[in-house]
């Protein structure tokens, strides 16, 4: 299951790179390279982020959230040769789409399933 995830991510990874003009990702090697490292600062840095962030993400109602989504794909960029993002507004709408696919994928694979009553 869990590789089954890493695939899906390495492709939305390559649909993100086509539906935003700002983000390039070389071939499906660096994808599942990004889809990896991506997913460990998730993981790992996040946290760390929103913690040290929480006054402003409560001013903001959460949306500081994204600014932090944002940042963290322009530090993968810097690692990952193949990985381009060319500025902070294309590494945010990323961000914003990379979320909004993932749950999508997630709610798919999603094990409980809601009733209506």
């Amino acid at each position: 299951m869990i590789l089954l995830r890493w695939l899906l991510s390495a492709i939305i990874i390559m649909l993100v790179s086509y539906l935003v003009p700002g983000i390039h990702v070389a071939n499906f090697y660096t994808a599942l390279l990004v889809a990896l490292l991506l997913g460990l600062v998730n993981a790992i840095v996040r946290p760390i982020l929103i913690i040290l962030t929480l006054p402003i993400t409560v001013l903001s109602l959460g949306l500081f959230l994204l600014f932090i989504n944002a940042f963290l794909i322009l530090f993968v960029s810097t690692v990952v040769k193949g990985f381009v993002v060319d500025g902070f507004g294309a590494a945010l709408i990323a961000g914003l789409l990379l979320w909004l696919l993932n749950w999508a994928v997630n709610g798919m694979f999603s094990k409980e399933k809601t009733r209506v009553a």
